[in-house]
C-alpha cells in the first residue's frame, strides 16, 4: 500500500474547545503496508531490498503474558536500541488492539495483538536461485540456499523463502512450507501448492516414516563409527537465538557419521611443530588439524540440535558464528560445557557481535583471510537513516550467508518417494586430495541399525529439522 500524504492543515482546522493545537500526523504508514512488486534489487551478489514503510502485527506471545510491552520489546528484539523501541510507544508507532497504550509499562494480556509501524531496513541475502528438486501438481521440492530465512521474522520479510517464490509465481500464490530449515542452513525443503498437500506432508514429516539426512563439515578429526549424543538442549536466549546442552532441557538424540577426513595440506605437520613450538594456548583449536565431511541422522528434532550437540562433542561447525565463535565461548569452544554459571558472560559478547565486534567463526582465524573478512563483514557502520534515524549496517561478507549445513536427502521409509541433492561443493574434496563426490551405502548414516543403538522407540524428530545420529558419547568420553 502506497503512503497517503498528510492532509493539508486548513482541511481538519482545530475545534474551538481543543486544548492543543492541530499536529500534522506522523510521516509513516500507520495501516499495514504490502509494496507489490517487491523492491528487489541485485547487486554484488547480493538481493537487496529497498527501505520501505512496513506495519508488523503479531499476537501476544506466551511468554509476553503478563509482561510489560517495552520489556517484551527490549528483551526479544536485538534489531534496534531500547531507547528506539520507548520512544516508539510513547509516539504511538506500536500499538496495542489498534490503540496507543498509555504507557511503557502496559502490560500484555493473552489475545492482544501488537502492531509496530516501521521504516524497514532488511538485511541482504544471497542472490543465488531457490533450486527446484521437484514439483507436481501437490508439492515443491526446493534446495534452499543458505542465508535466507524460510518465514518474514526480525529483520526479514521479503528476503525469506515464502515471499522470494511469491514474487516470482504472482501474488495471489501462497507458498506453504512443510518443514523448516534455520536461515544458515541449505538443502531439502518441502512446500505446499495448497493447505491439505501441507498438512499431509507436515503429518508424514513430525511422524516416523520419514528419515532425514544432513551433511556438515566440522573442526578437526571427528571419531570414526556411529557417534552418539544424548545431550538435552535449553534454549537459553531466543533472542540471541543461543541454545545450549543442559541437564534441565529438552530430550535431543542425533548419530553422527564421519564420511571424509581432509587433514592439513602440509601432511599433518602444523608450522608451530616445524618451528618446533606448540599450538598456541590461546588458539586450542589449531592442534585439531584440518577437518572432516560428517554426515548427521536426526532421531529428535531440536532447534539448533545438530549445532549444539558438535560443539558439545568438540567438534563445531568451522564457520559457524555462534558455536565455532572463540570471542564468545573462549578457548575451548564450549566443548564439554553443560552448565549455566557463564551463560550471562556468553550472551554478553554473543551480543556484540555484528555491533562493536565481527562475528567470527574459527574457520576464518587465518591471517589473510581474517583481515579481509575484518574489511567485508556485516557490522554497524555508524551512520543512521535519514528517514528513521535507524543505525545502518555494512552488507554482510559471503562468509556470513550460511553454515557448512546442508539438508541434504530426506526420504519415506515405506519407499512412497525420495528426495536428494549431491553434496555441497564445501563438502567436495579439496584440490589435491581424494575423497567421496557422492553417497553410498556403505557412508549412509541412514542405513544405521537404530535397533543396534536402541533408539527404536525414541520419539520421531520434530520442530526445527536439525538433528543427527550418535554413537555413544558422554562426558567422559568425548572425541579429542
Amino acid at each position: 500500500m502506497a503512503l497517503v500524504p498528510s492532509p493539508p492543515r486548513d482541511k481538519y482546522p482545530p475545534l474551538p474547545d481543543d486544548k492543543f493545537p492541530w499536529k500534522d500526523p506522523p510521516a509513516v504508514a500507520i495501516t499495514p503496508c504490502d509494496p507489490w512488486p517487491p523492491p528487489y534489487y541485485l547487486e554484488d551478489g547480493l538481493r537487496k531490498v529497498k527501505p520501505y514503510h512496513f506495519t508488523y502485527n503479531t499476537y501476544c506471545k506466551q511468554r509476553w503474558r503478563g509482561r510489560e510491552i517495552l520489556d517484551i520489546f527490549a528483551s526479544e528484539f536485538r534489531d534496534r536500541p531500547t531507547e528506539y523501541y520507548e520512544k516508539a510507544i510513547i509516539e504511538g508507532r506500536v500499538v496495542v488492539n489498534g490503540q496507543p497504550v498509555p504507557s511503557t509499562k502496559t502490560i500484555i494480556k493473552n489475545g492482544d495483538i501488537i502492531s509496530h509501524t516501521l521504516h524497514r531496513h532488511e538485511p541482504p541475502c544471497t542472490a543465488s536461485p531457490v533450486g527446484i528438486v521437484h514439483e507436481d501438481d501437490d508439492l515443491i521440492v526446493i534446495n534452499k540456499p543458505a542465508g535466507m530465512p524460510v518465514h518474514p521474522a526480525g529483520r526479514y520479510n521479503f528476503n525469506s523463502i515464502i515471499e522470494i517464490m511469491r514474487a516470482d509465481r504472482g501474488y495471489g500464490w501462497n507458498p506453504l512450507p512443510c518443514n523448516r530449515l534455520d536461515r544458515l542452513t541449505s538443502g531439502i525443503m518441502f512446500i505446499g501448492k495448497h493447505r491439505q498437500a501441507a498438512e499431509d506432508m507436515s503429518a508424514q514429516i513430525r511422524g516416523r516414516t520419514v528419515k532425514k539426512e544432513y551433511i556438515t563439515r566440522v573442526v578437526g578429526e571427528f571419531p570414526e563409527g556411529e557417534v552418539l549424543c544424548e545431550k538435552p538442549i535449553l534454549q537459553i536466549s531466543p533472542k540471541l537465538g543461543l541454545n545450549r546442552v543442559r541437564a534441565n532441557g529438552k530430550e535431543a538424540l542425533t548419530v553422527f557419521k564421519r564420511l571424509a577426513y581432509y587433514p592439513p595440506k602440509d601432511d599433518g605437520i602444523t608450522q608451530h611443530e616445524v618451528n618446533g613450538d606448540a599450538a598456541p594456548e590461546t588458539q586450542p583449536w589449531k592442534k585439531m588439524r584440518g577437518y572432516s565431511i560428517v554426515r548427521c541422522f536426526p532421531v529428535t528434532g531440536r532447534t539448533h540440535q545438530l549445532r549444539v550437540h558438535l560443539q558439545f562433542l568438540g567438534h563445531p561447525i568451522s564457520n559457524d558464528p555462534i558455536y565455532a565463535n572463540q570471542r564468545v565461548f573462549g578457548p575451548s569452544l564450549g566443548r564439554g560445557h553443560s552448565e549455566e554459571e557463564n551463560d550471562e558472560d556468553i550472551m554478553s559478547r554473543l551480543s556484540r557481535m555484528g555491533k562493536e565486534d565481527i562475528a567470527d567463526a574459527v574457520a576464518y582465524h587465518d591471517e589473510m583471510v581474517d583481515a579481509y573478512n575484518k574489511r567485508k563483514a556485516e557490522k554497524m557502520t555508524g551512520e543512521a537513516c535519514d528517514v528513521c534515524d535507524t543505525p545502518l549496517y555494512s552488507d554482510p561478507g559471503t562468509h556470513e550467508l550460511g553454515i557448512y549445513l546442508h539438508a541434504r536427502r530426506y526420504r519415506c521409509e515405506e519407499g512412497k518417494w525420495d528426495y536428494e541433492t549431491g553434496l555441497p561443493d564445501w563438502a567436495l574434496p579439496p584440490p589435491g586430495y581424494e575423497g567421496p563426490r557422492e553417497s553410498t551405502k556403505e557412508t549412509d548414516p541412514l542405513a544405521v541399525d537404530l535397533q543396534k543403538l536402541g533408539l527404536e522407540d525414541r520419539e520421531p524428530a520434530t520442530g526445527a529439522d536439525e538433528t543427527t545420529k550418535l554413537s555413544k558419547a558422554g562426558d567422559s568420553a568425548l572425541p579429542v
